[in-house]
């Protein structure tokens, strides 16, 4: 299982660099305009905003792969920032779009139920 686990937590944190790579360098080219659905004007207008988002997603994204790279020793820290990543997708599933919950939230209650069984 803790291969399966370590797949899990991996898969996450790329999923967080995409999205600090949408946030922080796409927010207003297409590709980030369609990922959020964003007007032209709002996404310019919300350009900074994102940035800050996707800066703070790619510290979730460095804390899991620094949690792979320790190996077992890691685990708690794979264990903090499935929790932090859950809290996230919980808080933006309820203020910001329940796709919130399926693309981060989801994940990280999978990558946690298996990081306990590991």
């Amino acid at each position: 299982m803790s291969v399966a686990a370590n797949a899990v937590v991996a898969l996450i944190a790329l999923l967080h660099v995409y999205i600090l790579v949408l946030e922080m360098f796409l927010w207003d080219k297409p590709a980030g305009r369609r990922a959020f659905g964003l007007s032209p004007e709002m996404a310019a207008a919300t350009k900074t905003l994102a940035a800050n988002q996707g800066l703070y997603n790619g510290f979730l994204a460095a804390g899991l792969l620094w949690g792979l790279w320790l190996g077992q020793e890691g685990v708690p820290v794979q264990v903090f920032f499935l929790l932090c990543v859950l809290v996230a997708g919980l808080y933006g599933a309820a203020t910001a779009s329940r796709k919130i919950l399926f693309i981060q939230a989801v994940p990280a209650a999978i990558g946690l139920a298996l990081r306990a069984l590991a």
